[in-house]
């Protein structure tokens, strides 16, 4: 067998940019993070449904946290880097300096945040055009998306922050932008939020039609007319300038990146499953589903052949694995439901004070406080009685409808910590069901999935995961790197130094699992059952939504 030096190994740095946290990873030729760090990042929320960030503070996190995981490391042994972040709006002026998304003209503020809502009634006027870009996107354009988020900066502040723009791009590729200083864009952002076409590039009617012509007349200048696929590298590598602010050997190779949940996807789907027995085994890749699951929860199914289905964003063309068509499914609000509804419980300082003297989080508490109170019976008939409607976020799948509100279904006047506890594992099976809707619709339009590749913050919750075993009936597969969104980050830079022949490649050494976990089939005999009834249908305008005749995979050459 081959002996492998330390001097000899290869080593990426992976960047994701969180909802709430910038992480860094130097991870190794096997997949393997060597080190990691996160430092916290500030949102703003001047108003209701308002989330704004700094550009200038995320960079200046990267730049710490990625210093961070490469000190002490032989600088020659640092081959690339890949970032990955959330899919919100960053807002330059022509001198590329931030500019104020706010009507407080607070400048530092120019970042949109992916959560915001601002743009609801843009997103309702855009989808009222029925425009054909719509049919790659569900059938119905989110207020996630960039398009409306433009507009409400049109309509809004035109005399401030729209005439001195020079250039909008999605967080992924202006943080590619600062390591390189090429105003580049990846295939992923601009396909997956901002509507080009996977065949045809930019809609000019598209844009003209919802008062966005500007564009158009610009060729697109101001948000993208360089396109690259992800991983693909990006100029002539890392700048003198970005170098010396990250602490990494000027010239690195720099890959196009990728949507944070997206980086996830990578990072966990195309691991090497022979041996585990499970039912994706010796089938395609197209039987998996990566499964992100954090503040909010993305749930990704890939095919060879586009599929349209109702409510569920895409098919997208190489938006995550070349050669694949993606479509993407997801929950606005999961982590941050979960905690919504335990703060919020009147004995949650009971909860703190309990978890704090035991050493645990409230978490790893009320798992295990939930055990104590089972007796007998299994977990999930503790919560028969008590029905939570996920949707406090609107619902972003298979439904489509950011209008719709959060619901629970049950409750006493108990203000106990066992109330707590089945409200917080209620609230977790219900998101459960949500995975369960979305997988079943997207079985329905022709996928052929059969097993959930589960990571990001949720990943680590036993009950979580158990409880998406259970409720959708399929093993879920946890990665030996639980960041597999860092990891996923790093097969960029890999790929962009050509260590690895494809982003497939990468994805299948990089990729290790860590750990299965099967479903339980007595608990969903015992009371997760008894509520799946209460799973909505599509609306008629959902149901009725025409299937386009399938497409011929187009021969892209994006921009080099």
């Amino acid at each position: 067998m081959q002996t492998i030096h330390q001097e000899d190994v290869k080593y990426y740095v992976g960047i994701d940019v969180g909802t709430a946290s910038v992480r860094a990873a130097l991870v190794d030729q096997y997949g393997s993070m060597v080190a990691q760090a996160e430092q916290r990042i500030q949102i703003w929320e001047p108003q209701l449904d308002h989330y704004e960030q700094s550009s200038g503070e995320i960079w200046a996190a990267c730049c710490t946290v990625a210093k961070k995981v490469v000190h002490g490391v032989n600088a020659r042994q640092i081959r690339g880097l890949g970032f990955d972040a959330t899919c919100s709006l960053v807002v330059l002026n022509e001198q590329f300096e931030p500019l104020a998304v706010n009507h407080e003209g607070e400048h530092h503020r120019n970042i949109i945040m992916w959560m915001d809502h601002r743009a609801s009634s843009q997103a309702e006027r855009i989808n009222s055009t029925r425009h054909d870009v719509l049919k790659y996107v569900g059938g119905v354009m989110s207020v996630e998306m960039q398009p409306p988020k433009l507009l409400w900066l049109k309509e809004n502040l035109e005399n401030s922050c729209w005439e001195n723009a020079g250039h909008f791009f999605d967080l992924p590729d202006f943080l590619s932008w600062k390591a390189t200083g090429v105003p580049s864009r990846s295939f992923c952002t601009l396909v997956c939020k901002w509507t080009y076409s996977s065949d045809r590039g930019w809609d000019d009617s598209f844009w003209t039609a919802i008062g966005l012509e500007e564009f158009v007349t610009d060729n697109y200048r101001k948000i993208g007319n360089q396109v690259l696929f992800p991983g693909a590298s990006v100029g002539d590598g890392l700048t003198p300038e970005a170098a010396k602010d990250l602490g990494l050997p000027e010239g690195i190779a720099v890959g196009a990146s990728l949507i944070d949940a997206h980086a996830g996807g990578l990072g966990v789907i195309g691991a090497d499953v022979k041996g585990y027995s499970l039912p994706c085994e010796n089938k395609p890749l197209t039987s998996r589903m990566a499964l992100i699951c954090g503040t909010s929860s993305c749930h990704m199914g890939i095919s060879h052949n586009p599929i349209f289905v109702p409510g569920v964003w895409g098919p997208y063309y190489s938006a995550m694995v070349p050669g694949f068509w993606l479509n993407e499914g997801g929950q606005s609000a999961t982590g941050k439901l979960i905690e919504h509804v335990v703060r919020g419980h009147s004995a949650f300082t009971e909860l703190e004070k309990k978890a704090d003297s035991s050493g645990q989080n409230i978490y790893t508490y009320l798992n295990r406080h939930l055990d104590l109170i089972t007796k007998a019976s299994p977990v999930g008939l503790l919560a028969v009685d008590l029905h939570v409607w996920p949707d406090f976020h609107g619902n972003r799948s298979p439904l489509a409808d950011l209008t719709l509100k959060g619901t629970i279904v049950g409750l006493t006047l108990s203000r106990s910590l066992d109330d707590l506890a089945v409200a917080y594992l209620a609230t977790v099976q219900a998101i459960a069901l949500g995975t369960r809707h979305i997988v079943e619709t997207m079985h329905t339009a022709g996928h052929d999935i059969n097993t959930l590749f589960l990571c990001g913050g949720l990943s680590k919750n036993p009950l979580f995961v158990q409880m998406h075993a259970d409720i959708t009936g399929m093993p879920v597969v946890l990665s030996k790197e639980v960041e597999s969104v860092l990891v996923g980050a790093a097969v960029l830079g890999a790929c962009a130094c050509g260590d690895f022949t494809s982003i497939q490649d990468a994805m299948e050494q990089m990729g290790k699992i860590g750990k299965i976990v099967q479903p339980n089939r007595q608990d969903k005999r015992c009371g997760i059952q008894a509520i799946l009834h209460t799973l909505p249908v599509c609306p008629a305008s959902h149901s009725e939504w025409h299937h386009p005749a399938p497409m011929v995979t187009p021969n892209l050459t994006p921009s080099k």
